[in-house]
């Protein structure tokens, strides 16, 4: 055997698994197509929060005089925001390169697939193949943007998250299909740097998986801030014949017709598990997805897979923490599975969105009975001082035992807040036990303790 284990694609899963892998001693290799990091450190998490961080600094200038400040406010150069975007993505794959390095796994670029159990074909970019053997072989190959079929992307008029990241000049008008992470947050930061945008969500709520109150206190923030919302619509149609496109919306009132520049369809992902091998092998599939254990061993000996491509929450750090659980387990280890339900998300806007756990509907259909608390943030000195008194934790906890079922923010940095309540949940902890943690005084993450003292008649601050 050439190697102990081989990995295909190197994103947040794959290249971490390979590290892990190299860490317990495994001869490894990973094959990846284009850049090291995959989509995540290239063409998602990585560069799109360098986008959102030049539309934040943008609104700080010309809201500088809320702040005593006096400017004349500022200036959007696009394609200097574009270029720093992608100087931050180079950035972070040369970073991968150099612990490829430093972990001494070999990297070999070119499409991977699985030829047979314990054989990796790779056409190289010469065109060329060649055969490598291990024993195991963790399949790491992520996801791509959905497409519809009456929205089909032709990467000018019609585009997708890439597109949207190195647009050759920014678009007077937009038209976002979904509100998802991906939609909300592309929204923003082109609403905010002067485009004017259109958001279409087919369900009643935007984020629609996060908790209701939070849907609704987004909606109003994101009118406010100038973005028009239309839920419970669908894009029926895109016209693209003219200079712009004309796109055709189903509303519970009939149908309109909007005009942009571009419509950027952020309606979720598809999975890339055509041609890498999984039908000539037998590998079993079920809606997109690869079929796997608790420890990501698929039904062929040998054979594994993570990330986007099974089960569970399509995010960088869930793919991260399956490619460990996996490599430990290929390595004799004896991890634990993965809690798939206490796992947070996060959405970039602002104010941001990060939860874990069970959202308030959620609690209730699973037959808890429930303590709510919830602290605003217009109450927190820290928010009022940095002028962002947007938004509120949420905390929902089980009557009848303190659990902490599920926590829910809206706010200025709460996305570096909800870490916090996700390492509460894996010890066990209590209301109770987050009231009498001392939080440091003034900060945001004091609404955490604020929340919990809510839940049980015991808020100071309200």
């Amino acid at each position: 055997m050439d190697y102990d284990l081989i990995v295909i694609g190197s994103g947040p899963g794959g290249y971490v698994a390979a590290i892990r892998a190299s860490q317990l001693g495994l001869k490894t290799a990973i094959v990846e197509k284009e850049s090291l990091g995959g989509i995540c450190l290239n063409w998602g998490c990585i560069p799109t929060k360098a986008l959102l961080k030049s539309a934040q600094v943008f609104e700080y200038l010309n809201h500088a005089a809320d702040y005593g400040i006096k400017t004349s406010g500022g200036e959007v150069d696009f394609e200097a925001v574009v270029k720093r975007s992608r100087g931050v993505a180079d950035g972070m794959s040369k970073g991968v390169q150099f612990l490829m390095k430093k972990n001494k796994i070999d990297v070999i670029i070119g499409t991977g697939f699985l030829k047979s159990k314990g054989t990796v074909s790779v056409k190289m970019n010469d065109g060329a193949s060649k055969d490598f053997t291990a024993k195991n072989i963790i399949l790491a190959t992520g996801g791509r943007s959905r497409e519809l079929p009456n929205l089909k992307q032709d990467g000018k008029k019609v585009i997708g998250y890439r597109h949207a990241m190195v647009l050759p000049q920014q678009p007077k008008s937009m038209v976002v299909v979904g509100s998802g992470a991906i939609g909300i947050e592309f929204a923003y930061f082109y609403n905010a740097i002067g485009t004017k945008v259109t958001v279409v969500e087919f369900l009643d709520n935007i984020v629609p998986l996060e908790d209701e109150e939070v849907s609704k206190g987004l909606l109003r923030i994101l009118k406010k801030q100038g973005i028009n919302i239309m839920t419970g619509s669908t894009v029926e149609s895109v016209d693209t014949n003219g200079e712009g496109c004309r796109v055709n919306v189903k509303t519970a009132t009939g149908n309109i017709v909007l005009e942009a520049d571009v419509v950027l369809s952020a309606i979720g992902i598809s999975t890339n598990i055509e041609g890498i091998g999984l039908e000539e092998n037998g590998v079993k599939t079920d809606k997109g997805k690869v079929l796997v254990d608790d420890f990501y061993k698929t039904n062929i000996d040998g054979v594994y897979a993570i990330g986007d491509i099974v089960k569970g929450q399509a995010l960088a750090h869930v793919a991260s923490a399956e490619g460990i659980i996996c490599v430990e387990k290929i390595a004799g280890k004896n991890p634990e599975p993965l809690d798939y339900n206490n796992i947070p998300g996060c959405t970039y806007c602002m104010p941001e969105v990060a939860s874990v756990g069970y959202t308030e509907k959620a609690a209730k259909e699973a037959g808890y009975e429930l303590k709510i608390g919830k602290f605003p943030f217009s109450a927190s000195g820290k928010a009022s001082a940095a002028g962002a008194k947007d938004g509120f934790v949420k905390l929902i906890f089980d009557a009848k035992y303190g659990e902490l079922l599920g926590a829910h923010m809206l706010g200025h940095n709460v996305t570096e807040m909800i870490a916090e309540v996700v390492t509460a949940r894996k010890l066990e902890t209590t209301g109770h036990e987050i009231i009498k943690s001392v939080h440091p005084h003034p900060t945001m993450s004091e609404a955490v303790m604020e929340a919990a003292a809510d839940a049980y008649g015991e808020v100071i601050h309200l």
